[in-house]
């Protein structure tokens, strides 16, 4: 193996060479305290940076085994770690006259959830971060004198900041990886206390508009009162009490500004473990629970959803199959619905704040002006209890004015009133509240998922023109798949962009490795989270990435069901 004193003598020998020699970098370095890793220079395009994998030796890194002893505290570690990266990286960023700040190197960052990733990697004997390095160019040439300051300043003072156990600020490690793991345990402890969420006493829910950091101007701790409270242990914070949400059907009661919404949202985020100090490190939802919204304009491809509706929407007359270009507001959420539940989820979310309101409830009272509605729309209050009890799910609804419909058949009725929760299941049950009913066949909810779709595989097509994969992600919401533009406006449980981005090479590594043979959606979906949980991520690309991000299968299915080139073949 080459050494440092090597790497800086070929970085003296390129100054003034084209762009084009940086090839001559390629290859393994040993920079005494770490590898420095090339394995390839994409000379066409230095526009972009270039990856670079920096390995550190445990016998220097020192790490702990205690902090990844378990797949668990291995994820959580090395989040932990790629934000310590992120930090130190941050810490050397130049900033031009413009205050903009120039970084020449960068790693995927995560956001406030935690989830597995492969920007950083961390075994029992070594630590790997992958880092996305800008080449110094000047005129189409090679300026060593910048580049030396990447390699010899910069990296080092990376490695030494965030990849040395010891140079790390006391416990801190250890303390991200115990709320990683307490999370988890909770997690796996929920359906044997019989909840589907847990949200723990003084967490703070409050966000600032449509980002994910908290506003510490309005922060208001989650109440519980005590006639609600659960405890549960866990390995490293011991007892902790809050809020458990049961199986069946929950209704959630508060106005816009009672804490209701912010509620419901730490709930459908509660899927996810988030980095201490987030104020929802404790707030915990079973991984198959899955937010629905309604959505208008998106597509829909052939979606059992006679259930809700029952006249012609696309298909001919009498069919049970809805196909729309763009759904309207109640065929969208419909849809939504019954395609999570066609791939596994075992909760589903609601809020008024994004549903269609004739989606969920009926004003019984117009039935007499209107007397064939009820002949054409079937709304979710009148159909969740069946839902529940025959396909064996939860729902959580959340909303005041439009939820009513719901007290007769919920289980569980909580109120939100300036972010305390109160159990008010008699008291409402009491106000008698008229409830919608469905006919004989349309309360026949089984019939929504108890047949497979199944695609055809040419219409997962991620070409363009004479390239054959064009797949990126310019925001969170936002996928480019061939010459496809998926929107994800309102998949409320997306991480970052980075897995909006893995969602579009999964999409292109099912197409190519489990559509020759025809196969449903939820068979390719098991196929894939086998692959991911065995082969890693890593098992999508032919090259290293360092910037992949795990979804969950909802989310992957979310975006193949709004796939405008996809198509059904048939229905078994």
């Amino acid at each position: 193996m080459k050494d440092n004193k090597e790497f800086f003598a070929i970085l003296n020998e390129l100054n003034g060479q084209p762009v084009s020699e940086y090839i001559r970098l390629i290859g393994d370095f040993d920079f005494s305290r770490y590898v420095l890793k090339l394995s390839q220079v994409p000379v066409e395009d230095l526009a972009h940076p270039v990856l670079f994998v920096v390995r550190v030796h445990q016998s220097i890194a020192g790490f702990p085994p205690h902090l990844y002893n378990t797949p668990v505290r291995r994820t959580g570690l090395e989040d932990y770690l790629t934000r310590r990266v992120a930090m130190q990286i941050e810490q050397l960023a130049q900033f031009d006259k413009q205050g903009v700040s120039r970084k020449n190197i960068a790693i995927a960052a995560p956001g406030q959830k935690i989830l597995p990733r492969t920007s950083l990697l961390v075994t029992e004997d070594y630590i790997e971060a992958r880092l996305q390095v800008q080449l110094p160019v000047q005129n189409g040439h090679i300026p060593s004198a910048l580049a030396q300051e990447v390699f010899f300043n910069e990296m080092p003072a990376i490695v030494n900041g965030a990849l040395i156990h010891c140079n790390l600020p006391e416990a801190e490690a250890d303390r991200f990886v115990d709320v990683m793991e307490d999370a988890d345990q909770i997690r796996q402890l929920l359906p044997t206390r019989g909840l589907v969420s847990f949200a723990s006493a003084g967490s703070l829910l409050m966000r600032q508009g449509q980002t994910d950091k908290p506003d510490f101007d309005q922060v208001q701790p989650l109440s519980v009162h005590e006639s609600l409270q659960v405890e549960i242990d866990t390995p490293n914070a011991g007892v902790v009490n809050g809020l458990g949400v049961p199986s069946g059907i929950t209704l959630v009661l508060g106005d816009m500004y009672s804490g209701r919404a912010q509620l419901m949202r730490a709930l459908a985020a509660g899927i996810y473990n988030h980095v201490p100090g987030d104020g929802r490190e404790l707030v915990i939802t079973v991984p198959d629970a899955v937010h629905i919204a309604s959505e208008p304009g998106r597509s829909v491809q052939k979606v059992n959803i006679r259930a809700f509706v029952r006249h012609d929407t696309g298909d001919a007359p009498g069919k049970e199959w809805h196909t729309a270009s763009e759904a309207d507001p109640i065929a969208s959420q419909a849809a939504s619905a019954v395609e999570a539940l066609e791939v596994g989820a075992r909760v589903l979310l609601f809020d008024e704040l994004d549903s269609s309101p004739a989606f969920l409830t009926r004003d019984m009272r117009l039935d007499t002006l209107m007397p064939d509605a009820g002949k054409r729309l079937t709304p979710l209050a009148a159909l969740a209890r069946n839902m529940v009890d025959e396909l064996g799910i939860s729902m959580i609804i959340g909303g005041s004015a439009s939820v009513a419909e719901f007290i007769p058949v919920a289980d569980t009725i909580l109120r939100v009133d300036n972010f305390t929760v109160y159990e008010v299941t008699e008291e409402a049950k009491a106000l008698n509240q008229d409830h919608p009913a469905a006919d004989a066949e349309e309360s026949d909810v089984v019939a929504m998922i108890e047949k497979n779709r199944w695609i055809v595989p040419t219409s997962i097509d991620p070409s363009v023109g004479h390239v054959d994969q064009h797949i990126e992600a310019p925001a969170m919401n936002h996928l480019i798949f061939g010459r496809s533009h998926v929107w994800l406006r309102n998949a409320a449980q997306l991480a970052d962009r980075h897995q909006t981005a893995t969602i579009g090479l999964i999409l292109q590594y099912a197409r190519s490795r489990y559509m020759e043979e025809g196969r449903p959606i939820r068979e390719i979906l098991d196929l894939i989270d086998r692959d991911l949980s065995t082969e890693g991520l890593e098992c999508l690309t032919r090259d290293l990435r360092g910037d992949l991000a795990r979804p969950r299968r909802y989310e992957i299915a979310q975006a193949l069901n709004r796939l405008d080139t996809l198509r059904i073949s048939h229905i078994e």
